[in-house]
């Protein structure tokens, strides 16, 4: 019976779609009208390393998307028998941060940089100076004003500069809009104005005003908008980019696209202020949604960005997380393979990670570096991974799964320390997804014991960015004059189940053993950036 009131609703038009582009997948969840998941398609890519920049290709981008959506119908007319040509709402959201810049003619300039690169620390540091307000090395202003300090020709031509969630959007609905949580990675936002900081727009005007370019500042970015506002509506053209078949019908509408950030926070009922979440895959960050502004800007450790609808958030981002642990994976998966007893990829990494509960609480001293990319919180700009270890150390697996685990939380940690100790932030709950919480209770242990904070993951959460962006899109359709927090509330969460893990006091104490080391150890990894080519 279920089956065939999802399926009328198909039909009918009602569901509605959220697309998201992760840093390793791009994910398609149709939800009902209940905000439940009901249908999902993917696809699997990868950045690279070109010319010293990480990238991705743009026709990657459309292939990833068309085939996501493609996978989605596959899995609709599978589960359901009917095929997918109507949708009531659509949200289309990416990695945050980043640089697409294009001319006036719409053609890039310079091949995607994106948030991964650590190649704007000049740019980053004068303009967190100038505006006394941190700007992180990934944020589009830095990537601009250091192609400007580069001298590099293309500046002159800009026309149009955004994120990935911002171009993706454009080409379906042609709209060039961002929402604010997005926009908030971009340029500081006033969080009073709901829009750029009209301040800081006129300061970099005046920074850059001797070079006479043929534009403003204010001029090359996207449109803020905020949850609930209209963003759109998918044109025939972008029909074609989603669904190349060209049988949906244009005309959805789209709520404004947003970074994984923000969808990270409404997946997880985190835009309330006091409250939290940790996002942890590829790269992991934390955020809080403040009740007042900081002390002090903290440039290179704390970003200040909103959520969806615009409230302040500080945010502790490092770039790698899972990214070193996965490759081990795949070693030991050889090794396997090369004896003849190979295993499915969820049962070695259930099996693997599951260890890491049996070993010493401080790893027994062993000492890895998850550092494929620099990480700007350790004043580190190349990456390097490595493993270190003393002779006397207690080298078992349990202990290697272990320090593989703490230590893709060791860059975050370090902001962290500044929220809790020094501006002494307060924060009711906290709530994590992504890949690192994938094994049951291993993840969130480890977590806790390095946020020395009970950590929940809702039982949703596996869902992650792409369903976040969906229930935005169902927010811009079925808001009912309600605000974010109050749909979220009572039309999404009202009865959603959450697994708590509080630390013990040994596993504090453990980690915070390990992280000593970890910063003393810093010293090995810059040695190793400066003599290892």
């Amino acid at each position: 019976m279920q089956e065939n009131e999802t399926a009328k609703e198909i039909v009918e038009g009602n569901a509605i779609l959220g697309i998201e582009l992760g840093s390793t997948r791009i994910k398609a969840v149709l939800v009902n009208a209940k905000n439940e998941p009901i249908a999902q398609g993917g696809f699997d890519w990868e950045n690279s390393l070109v010319d010293g920049i990480w990238t991705y290709a743009l026709d990657d981008v459309w292939k990833g998307i068309a085939t996501s959506f493609q996978n989605l119908k596959y899995d609709v007319q599978e589960k359901y028998g009917v095929a997918l040509t109507k949708i009531q709402a659509l949200g289309i959201s990416a990695m945050m941060h980043g640089y697409l810049a294009f001319d006036k003619n719409d053609n890039l300039l310079v091949p995607f940089r994106t948030w991964r690169n650590t190649i704007t620390e000049n740019a980053a540091d004068q303009l967190s100076d100038l505006f006394g307000y941190p700007v992180p090395e990934r944020w589009t202003i830095s990537h601009l004003y250091q192609a400007i300090l580069n001298k590099e020709a293309h500046v002159t031509d800009l026309a149009y500069v955004c994120t990935l969630a911002g171009y993706v959007h454009w080409k379906l609905t042609g709209k060039k809009v961002l929402g604010i949580g997005d926009a908030s990675g971009m340029f500081p936002i006033d969080v009073n104005t709901k829009d750029y900081d009209k301040t800081m727009l006129s300061q970099f005007d005046s920074l850059v005003n001797g070079y006479a370019f043929p534009w403003k500042i204010a001029s090359v970015l996207p449109k803020v908008l905020v949850a609930g506002e209209n963003a759109g509506n998918l044109t025939a053209e972008g029909v074609l980019l989603l669904d190349p078949t060209g049988a949906l019908s244009p005309g959805i509408p789209l709520c404004p696209p947003e970074g994984d950030a923000g969808t990270g926070m409404v997946a997880t009922d985190s835009v309330a202020q006091r409250t939290g979440n940790v996002s942890a895959g590829t790269s992991v960050f934390a955020m809080i949604v403040l009740e007042k502004e900081l002390s002090k800007s903290y440039n290179k450790y704390i970003d200040l960005v909103t959520t969806p609808d615009g409230s302040l958030v500080a945010m502790a981002h490092a770039n790698n997380c899972t990214g070193e642990y996965d490759h081990w994976m795949n070693l030991f998966n050889e090794v396997l393979e090369a004896t003849g007893n190979p295993i499915k990829k969820g049962k070695l990494y259930d099996t693997l990670l599951q260890k890491a509960l049996e070993g010493d609480k401080d790893c027994g001293g062993l000492l890895p570096y998850n550092y494929i990319s620099g990480e700007t919180m350790t004043g580190i700009y190349e990456g390097r991974p490595l493993f270190v270890r003393q002779t006397k150390n207690n080298f078992t697996l349990a202990n290697f799964m272990r320090a593989q685990l703490f230590t893709a939380l060791g860059a975050l940690r370090t902001g962290m320390d500044i929220l809790f100790e020094k501006e002494h932030v307060e924060v009711d709950s906290i709530n994590g997804h992504g890949g690192f919480f994938k094994t049951a209770e291993v993840g969130q242990t480890m977590m806790a014991a390095a946020m020395h904070t009970p950590i929940s993951v809702l039982k949703t959460a596996g869902e992650g960015g792409a369903w976040g962006i969906a229930l935005l899109a169902s927010y811009l359709v079925q808001g009912k004059g309600q605000t974010l927090q109050e749909f979220l509330t009572k039309d999404v969460f009202a009865s959603s189940e959450a697994i708590t893990i509080a630390p013990t006091k040994e596993d504090i104490d453990g980690f915070n053993a390990f992280f000593a080391n970890y910063k003393k150890g810093l010293a090995v990894e810059k040695a190793a950036v400066e003599n290892l080519d």
